[in-house]
């Protein structure tokens, strides 16, 4: 463990650096190009469609994401920071990372105040309903990632949507900052009305989600049920630091339940070392600028043990959860691209389609 003096310095130089980062950071795009990504999905050419297809979505390589993904439908991302100020600076720079990496900007920040993370103090309820909405909006699948109290938010979101929280959810509207007076979407695909619950979303994960976080009111849950995970998504990731004691991992805690599935969610677990910090692991905006981390990123696949001592010292507490949740993203952003694709070709007709 880091000593206490030395660890809170730590932190204040990573908040520190955050803040001079954020002052470089370009503005949310609010040019018609920018403002197209929240008023629906554009076909892309017949020479795209057909590259978006051919793709692999277990191996995506940095060219991929640039020259193809990147191009073509994107879903949205839902950053859930914690709940401690300033620590949605940590997501800032998480949501930095990705850009870097190649994921659109627009498609991360708020369509409509243009923040980088939301807060758990939010209801999850809401955030429910903005999933809905986006969904209709566009016909992509959003992804949620969530760090601490933010994990506990993505996963209670999953369980808004299953309909644990109650038989309906209003739709959450980014653009006017309201909530809908509905409680059902218009599908994307088929054309018919449907509840908001039971819309679903691509992938989530959530890092050291639980600890004293649930001593809190809003976060009381049954234990037998705090790591269910519902068919609400695809694909979930469950991030744990084999010592972690503001989430309470620690070795031999019986209340540390591993997350498992509550149906067909296809669920992982991943426990990352000790020498991972809680409250700054998401601090990743600097290593997509380093190339030699940049490629060992990119070259990552869930299980390979890939060494890491080649690496600067600085990516050590970061760079194991940064390529594990980018692969995630990669793959569900593929998938997403692939099947909004093939779902306008059965829709449209031919000339149009290949267009």
């Amino acid at each position: 463990m880091i000593p206490g003096k030395r660890w809170f310095a730590m932190l204040f130089i990573a908040f520190v650096a955050l803040a001079l980062a954020g002052c470089a950071m370009q503005p949310i795009d609010d040019t018609a190009a920018g403002q197209a990504a929240t008023r629906g999905t554009v076909m892309p050419d017949r020479t795209l469609q057909e590259r978006l297809l051919a793709l692999d979505p277990e191996h995506i390589s940095d060219r991929d994401v640039r020259e193809v993904l990147a191009k073509g439908p994107t879903p949205r991302i839902m950053l859930l920071h914690g709940g401690v100020f300033p620590v949605h600076l940590v997501m800032i720079s998480f949501g930095n990372f990705l850009t870097g990496m190649g994921y659109p900007e627009a498609k991360i920040r708020d369509p409509g105040d243009g923040e980088w993370s939301y807060s758990p103090y939010l209801r999850t309820g809401q955030l429910a309903g903005l999933v809905a909405w986006q969904y209709e909006h566009d016909g992509l699948h959003p992804m949620l990632i969530g760090h601490s109290q933010g994990g506990l938010s993505a996963v209670r979101i999953l369980k808004d949507l299953a309909g644990q929280s109650g038989d309906s959810l209003r739709v959450w509207n980014p653009l006017t900052a309201t909530l809908e007076p509905r409680t059902t979407i218009v599908d994307p695909f088929t054309g018919r009305e449907r509840p908001v619950v039971g819309v679903s979303v691509s992938y989530a994960s959530a890092i050291g989600a639980g600890g004293w976080a649930l001593l809190l009111p809003n976060w009381w849950e049954d234990l037998d049920t705090l790591r269910k995970i519902p068919d609400t998504v695809n694909d979930f990731t469950g991030y744990f630091i084999e010592v972690d004691l503001f989430a309470l991992s620690l070795p031999g805690n019986p209340l540390d339940k591993r997350y498992e599935n509550n149906g067909k969610a296809h669920v992982r677990n991943v426990t990352l070392p000790a020498s991972y910090n809680h409250v700054v692991a998401p601090v990743t905006h600097t290593l997509a600028n380093d190339p030699a981390v940049r490629e060992w990123i990119n070259a990552y696949v869930p299980g390979d043990n890939r060494d890491t001592s080649s690496l600067p010292l600085e990516a050590a507490g970061h760079v194991l959860w940064a390529a594990d949740v980018w692969y995630s993203i990669k793959k569900n952003w593929c998938l997403e691209a692939q099947r909004w694709v093939r779902a306008q070709r059965e829709r449209l007709p031919a000339g149009r389609a290949a267009q």
